[in-house]
């Protein structure tokens, strides 16, 4: 039975026009993150000092065997990443600066949240040396300020291996013994979205369900409980109603913290109005082996001022970008928005069912009749209060009038291939046989028949 023959008034308010122009059309936001350029000359690869062993350091850097620091480096970093693993929080401090007792407790803190994660696999790896006459003169002539690849699969939640950034600052305190001395230098000069981790952010609660992982500040058991059930039903609607199912896993980071991963909600357009965010988590990090880094998985970050707001139906919206987020980042907008917003109002167990039929009138007459085309990527969350409707009405043209494996096949090749209109337009004729501005045209016949 369709939700317009389930009852005679309009959708509910949450869901309504008019409610959405205040609390979730505008500026979802969800995949907005555009992995910026590397910040500060920081490059990502390799350092081909440490491949070759030979090259000459910083000028405040005095003459050393970098073949014989790698080495002793990589010993450090290898059994931090087996004291997690292993549950032995005095080998993760071991190589860690006791007289810096700030230092100390942070680390202490990302030990114990580490563990919550349950990590499958877990590595560090060292990147290219950085260079910073003002921390070197502050730790001495020893000072190696070096970025680290975190390579990590969570057990039960990535698929395939990720890897995330930061930044070490090691001195050596005696002949080919390295000491970890800072772990916060190179912050502002890491990439956006691959680094500030939520187990970087304080002490944390990690709840889990099948599929489904859940963290939030320490002590706040019912917020996690309460999300935990939101997610599962989630996970469910998603797998359920994407074409060829998903497979995959939702993480909700619910902190107080308003800068974690690629969310950044202490900008004004994000602040007051978005709900979530779902964040990229990379195979390759941007800037590593291309500069936009490879995507493998998405986690769904909340906004704090907005928790209360978040129900099962804003996660299985950002669940269908963390489900779409493997194949791509070049599909057009209106489909990537509009997809989510079609999962997001198809029934969902447990809750209320949605008046479509007349939504969908309302979104005909209100949005559609005044549009000239499909909502564009460049002025998309300027325009939310009529992207978002057109987007939803657009994406559930194609589901009814193609089929869910049509769909979910043009929007596979259109985020792999769609870099340019003419793309887009090339794989859209292919599978539909409609260009995007024949598909806006097919929308205006449809409403007036």
């Amino acid at each position: 039975m369709s939700e317009g023959g389930r009852h005679s008034a309009p959708p509910r308010s949450r869901h309504s026009a008019a409610r959405r122009r205040t609390r979730m059309w505008p500026l979802l936001l969800s995949l907005l993150l555009v992995a910026g350029a590397v910040g500060g000359g920081l490059a990502l690869h390799q350092s081909s000092e440490r491949a070759e062993g030979a090259a000459t350091a910083g000028p405040t850097t005095p003459a050393i065997d970098l073949a014989a620091r790698a080495a002793a480096v990589d010993k450090v970093l290898k059994r931090r990443a087996q004291a997690v693993l292993a549950d032995n929080e005095t080998e993760f401090l071991a190589d860690v600066d006791p007289g810096n007792k700030n230092l100390v407790a942070r680390q202490r803190t990302l030990f114990t949240n580490l563990r919550q994660f349950g990590f499958a696999r877990l590595a560090y790896e060292q990147m290219s040396q950085q260079y910073d006459d003002a921390i070197a003169q502050k730790y001495g002539p020893s000072t190696y300020l070096v970025a680290i690849a975190m390579s990590y699969q969570i057990r039960g939640i990535d698929m395939v291996p990720v890897r995330a950034m930061l930044g070490y600052t090691f001195t050596e305190k005696a002949p080919g013994d390295w000491m970890l001395v800072s772990d916060t230098d190179l912050d502002k000069r890491l990439p956006r979205g691959s680094h500030e981790e939520a187990w970087d952010t304080g002490s944390v609660l990690v709840k889990r369900a099948p599929r489904v992982l859940v963290v939030v500040e320490q002590g706040q058991v019912q917020l996690a409980t309460k999300l935990t059930k939101m997610a599962s039903s989630a996970v469910t609607a998603v797998t359920k109603s994407w074409p060829g199912g998903w497979k995959g896993a939702g993480v909700v980071i619910a902190l107080d913290d308003k800068i974690v991963r690629g969310a950044d909600y202490t900008q004004p357009k994000n602040a007051e109005d978005a709900l979530a965010m779902a964040t990229w988590v990379y195979r390759t990090l941007p800037g590593e082996a291309t500069g936009e880094g490879e995507r493998a998985d998405s986690y769904v970050v909340i906004n704090p001022r907005n928790r209360d707001k978040v129900d099962a139906r804003t996660l299985a919206h950002e669940f269908t970008h963390v489900a779409t987020a493997p194949y791509g980042p070049y599909a057009p907008r209106w489909l990537v928005e509009g997809a989510a917003t079609y999962v997001e109002f198809l029934p969902m167990e447990g809750e209320e069912p949605l008046l479509l039929d007349q939504y969908k009138l309302d979104v005909q007459t209100k949005y559609l009749a005044k549009a000239k085309s499909l909502p564009v990527d460049a002025k998309f969350f300027d325009q939310a209060d009529s992207a978002y409707p057109l987007s939803w009405l657009a994406v559930e043209y194609l589901f009814k009038r193609y089929g869910g494996t049509e769909v979910g096949t043009l929007y596979q090749e259109l985020a792999a291939l769609g870099s340019t209109q003419a793309e887009r337009d090339r794989i859209m004729v292919e599978h539909i046989n409609l260009t995007e501005a024949g598909l806006f045209q097919a929308l205006k016949t449809a409403a007036a028949a």
